[in-house]
């Protein structure tokens, strides 16, 4: 065998034993933890009232924030790429802006959100005096999920936008087409698979969520409890069982996740 085709050989292996030992293996043995005492012992762990509380509560905030954060990403690659803030002096600043989430720990976010929405925040009195309650509730861990994911769908989208170019929209504006009809038209069909890869990447972040979700939550149990607080919960409580059938379950949905990344990919680089 000659030098290259060992190399070559080489780096896989290298390359597989690294996926190995950093993925396959803990999830296997996740998955061996979890269908050890028997598959009924599986289903009465997931399917507790805290459990399903925590699931929903889950496909909840993925629900809400996802759709928001598809939005607020589209608008701002679109002014990045196609507004006149791309061609500002400040349009570092927005990218930087946009890309904090990525360099900001999530327990960060929370401890600022805390200080925000909190009783004692900047907003707390007046947020109180209406009736409103931000932290230690839905609309938090919804804001603190909205944060984290928030880069992911402008960041697909901007690469994409920069390489359809802007030729037929100019077209269609001349012939008399409105913005709207040309982003209806023109604009979202050529970013449609980048705008669907974000959305699955938001997804999964939002879906294992835990810094930022776990300091504005209060981790209240059946109220503002995900599946990664239920996760850490049961294992802090020596829960095991019911720790491992929670993580298999987040599991399942990472695995969905992963599917759909796989199939929308092709697409979207074509």
């Amino acid at each position: 065998m000659s030098a290259d085709a060992l190399s070559r050989y080489g780096l896989r292996f290298v390359a597989l034993a690294y996926l190995a030992l950093l993925l396959a293996f803990p999830v296997g043995y996740v998955l061996y933890e979890t269908f050890e005492p028997g598959f009924g012992s599986v289903v009465d762990s997931v399917t507790t009232p805290a459990a399903i509380s925590a699931f929903w509560l889950t496909i909840t905030v993925t629900v809400i924030a996802v759709p928001i954060n598809t939005v607020l990403g589209v608008l701002a690659a679109l002014s990045l790429v196609r507004g006149k803030l791309g061609r500002s002096r400040f349009k570092p600043l927005f990218e930087a802006i946009l890309d904090l989430p990525f360099a900001i720990s999530p327990v960060v976010v929370g401890l600022a959100l805390i200080l925000v929405y909190g009783k004692t925040g900047w907003f707390g009195d007046e947020l109180a005096d209406a009736g409103i309650q931000i932290i230690f509730s839905l609309p938090g861990m919804v804001i603190a999920t909205v944060f984290v994911c928030l880069p992911f769908v402008a960041r697909e989208v901007i690469p994409v936008l920069r390489e359809v170019g802007d030729d037929q929209e100019q077209a269609a504006a001349t012939l008399g087409a409105s913005r709207w009809q040309s982003f209806r038209r023109i604009t979202l069909p050529s970013i449609r698979w980048g705008v669907a890869y974000g959305v699955v990447l938001s997804t999964a972040r939002a879906v294992g969520e835990f810094g930022a979700v776990s300091v504005v939550s209060g981790k209240i149990s059946g109220e503002t409890e995900t599946l990664p607080l239920l996760v850490e919960k049961r294992y802090q409580n020596f829960d095991l069982a019911g720790a491992y059938a929670a993580s298999a379950l987040l599991a399942v949905l990472a695995l969905g996740t992963l599917l759909a990344m796989t199939l929308i990919n092709p697409r979207k680089d074509h």
